[in-house]
C-alpha cells in the first residue's frame, strides 16, 4: 500500500519542482547591462500553423507577440488562458496596429495536436491566436529555447495528460524576451501594455 502511494508522490513532487524552476528562470531572466546581452528566453523556430502553413520567428518581426504553451486536451488552464488572451485582443481594438498583433499557442502534445485539431480547437477564440504544431524534435527545441516545461503524465485509464508551463511570454518586435505577460490585469490594461511595445 505504501509503495503504491510513494511513486505518485515522487512524480508529483518532481513535476512541481520542475514547474517552480521553470517559473523562476522565466520570471528572473538574466539581464546584462549595455544592451549587448543575449536573450535568455526565445530563439529561432519554424513550426506549422493550424492552417498547415509554416511560420517562423522571423515572420513575426515588427510587432510584439505573445507565446503560450499548452495542448488541446488541457481541461482548464489552456482554455482559460486562451479566453483571457482573446479578451485582451478584443480590448486592443481593430486599429492597424491591433490587427497585426499575434498570440502563439504552441502545443506541448504534437502527437495529438495536428494542425487540423488545433484549427478546430482554436475556432472558439480570437483569430489572431495562431496554433503551432510540429514534430516532437521541433516542439522540444522550442520548449527548451523558451525555458518552458512540459512532461507527459500517464493516467490510470491508459490515456495521458501533460504538465506544462502556464506562463504567457511577451516577446518584443525584434523577437527578444520582454517578460512574463500579466494576464491578470484588466483586458484594457493588458492590451495597452502589449501595444506599448509596438
Amino acid at each position: 500500500m505504501n509503495r503504491r502511494l510513494v511513486l505518485p508522490l515522487v512524480v508529483f513532487l518532481a513535476g512541481a519542482l520542475a514547474l517552480a524552476a521553470a517559473a523562476f528562470i522565466t520570471f528572473a531572466p538574466s539581464r546584462q547591462g549595455g544592451g549587448g546581452g543575449v536573450a535568455s528566453v526565445g530563439g529561432p523556430f519554424t513550426l506549422t500553423t493550424q492552417d498547415g502553413k509554416p511560420l517562423s520567428d522571423t515572420d513575426l518581426r515588427g510587432m510584439p507577440f505573445l507565446v503560450f504553451f499548452g495542448f488541446t486536451h488541457c481541461p482548464d488552464v489552456c482554455p482559460t488562458k486562451l479566453f483571457e488572451i482573446s479578451e485582451v485582443l478584443r480590448a486592443a481594438g481593430d486599429n492597424a496596429k491591433a490587427k497585426q498583433l499575434k498570440a502563439l499557442f504552441i502545443t506541448v502534445d504534437p502527437e495529438r495536436d495536428t494542425p487540423e485539431s488545433m484549427k478546430s480547437y482554436l475556432g472558439s477564440f480570437d483569430p489572431r491566436i495562431v496554433g503551432l504544431s510540429g514534430d516532437r524534435a521541433a516542439i522540444d527545441a522550442v520548449i527548451k529555447a523558451y525555458r518552458a516545461y512540459a512532461k507527459k503524465v500517464p493516467l490510470k485509464d491508459g490515456d495521458y495528460t501533460m504538465d506544462h508551463t502556464a506562463l504567457v511570454y511577451l516577446m518584443g518586435k525584434d523577437g527578444s524576451f520582454i517578460g512574463a505577460f500579466n494576464i491578470e490585469q484588466t483586458p484594457a490594461e493588458a492590451a495597452a501594455e502589449w501595444l506599448r511595445h509596438s
